[in-house]
């Protein structure tokens, strides 16, 4: 590049960028997700955290594109407040140790010992989604399809902040970057899959060891609630298979078997 092609102020700072590029970056290695950001390293010091099996339930706004913020502003204002605000609070209430917003899209981060945790925050939104976010929208606006797409995946993770760390009296643009497969798969599962279910992977999956998170509850004979779906023919994600969760929190005993399931993580911590 040169200053014909692009201002040189521009080159400037891809030049910054560029030596940062080739310095050596250390890895510091942690059993646990920071829970204080400051606890988190800045692209500045040149140092990466990295946690190992975290993780990440990632919960999708479906049809969110048909909420203009032109035509429906008083309305689509409403409808990010309930889904994404009651996302933030269920996740956090469960223990998640680290939450983000990405437009329509919110994603929680667990520790390794959280599997139940993960699993109970991902099904109770989805009984949310259909027991009251879904009725309030169509209630509002009876032609809107909407929905939920859930995703989970777990894996190791890095993460550091960057950018700028103070702009004009702000730290808007200075974030966490989560660099990795479970934030990346867990968002391509929630996209793969249908509104009325989560989608898991199977790495994910085998972590699941309570019977109360795998079989239908005391209403009827112990039935296995996950089903195996294809992903062979997808080249989004790289398994072959997943495992599906089409059910909601049981009228008469989910609250009983919320609390049997995330006691699973607290037992074993």
């Amino acid at each position: 590049m040169n200053n014909k092609q692009i201002p040189q102020e521009y080159i400037d700072i891809i030049d910054v960028q560029v030596e940062k590029f080739s310095n050596h970056i250390e890895i510091i290695k942690k059993n646990k997700i920071p829970l204080n950001k400051d606890e988190i390293t800045s692209e500045q010091s040149n140092k990466w955290i990295q946690i190992n099996n975290v993780v990440c339930v990632y919960v999708d706004m479906k049809n969110s594109t048909q909420f203009s913020a032109s035509s429906h502003a008083s309305t689509t204002g409403k409808i990010y407040t309930l889904f994404t605000g009651t996302a933030v609070r269920i996740f956090k209430k469960l223990g998640a140790s680290y939450i983000d917003i990405r437009g329509d899209g919110v994603f929680a981060l667990f520790n390794e010992d959280e599997v139940h945790k993960a699993l109970a925050s991902a099904v109770t939104f989805k009984t949310f989604a259909t027991e009251v976010f879904i009725p309030k929208v169509l209630a509002k606006k009876k032609e809107f399809d909407t929905g939920v797409h859930i995703g989970i995946d777990q894996g190791n993770l890095l993460v550091s902040k960057i950018g700028l760390k103070k702009y004009k009296n702000t730290t808007d643009m200075f974030n966490e970057v989560w660099a990795g497969k479970p934030v990346n798969f867990a968002s391509k599962l929630a996209g793969l899959s249908n509104s009325d279910e989560i989608l898991v992977s199977e790495r994910y999956y085998k972590n699941i060891k309570n019977n109360a998170a795998l079989y239908s509850c005391k209403c009827s004979e112990p039935t296995l609630l996950w089903e195996e779906v294809d992903l062979s023919f997808e080249n989004k994600v790289p398994f072959d298979k997943a495992m599906k969760l089409e059910s909601i929190w049981c009228k008469k005993h989910g609250a009983e078997s919320l609390e049997n399931i995330i006691a699973t993580d607290e037992e074993s911590s």
